[in-house]
């Protein structure tokens, strides 16, 4: 699956992605707020790459006017187990924050799975702390339903988490 926006592309990974894919994922304040710890090495950047290579569910978001790999946002099976259901997870280089790409994203994959993969519901969840991303997932039309918590194997740690939905409206 490839979606074109304006600026974007989304598309799955290639293993040319990596030196990209390794600049945000070694970036300190970004895998932070998805529950993830900074990647230390090209290695193990590289390892998880090989494993995301060619998969339908992780997508990166490309940069079209610098051909560059600026996060990425991934599809998941809605914990609950339903089929008209699906969960987004996203991240982008903190170079990028701001800009709107990820607005830009987040809306042109949540069209994508409403009109072509038959989803009735996504939801989108964040950190309490985590205050932008509250904003952003508000802002692409997302409705707060409630509170919940997130256990990082990776750090560790207990997050309490925000977690939003949005339902499929095919009057638009």
């Amino acid at each position: 699956m490839t979606i074109e926006t304006e600026r974007l592309f989304l598309r799955p990974f290639t293993k040319c992605d990596l030196h990209d894919f390794h600049e945000y994922c070694a970036q300190p304040d970004v895998g932070i707020h998805a529950g993830w710890r900074a990647h230390g090495s090209l290695e193990e950047s590289a390892e998880l790459l090989n494993e995301w290579v060619n998969t339908k569910n992780r997508l990166a978001i490309v940069l079209k006017k610098e051909d560059k790999v600026i996060g990425h946002i991934c599809v998941f099976k809605d914990a609950s187990g339903h089929n008209d259901s699906r969960e987004l997870g996203f991240v982008l280089n903190h170079s990028y924050w701001r800009q709107g790409f990820m607005k830009e994203s987040v809306l042109a994959l949540t069209d994508f799975l409403f009109r072509h993969w038959g989803i009735k519901y996504i939801w989108a969840c964040c950190f309490e702390e985590n205050i932008a991303s509250s904003h952003l997932i508000e802002s692409c039309g997302f409705t707060f339903m409630q509170t919940g918590s997130f256990y990082s194997d990776s750090l560790k740690k207990t997050f309490r988490t925000r977690e939003y939905r949005i339902e499929y409206n095919k009057t638009k």
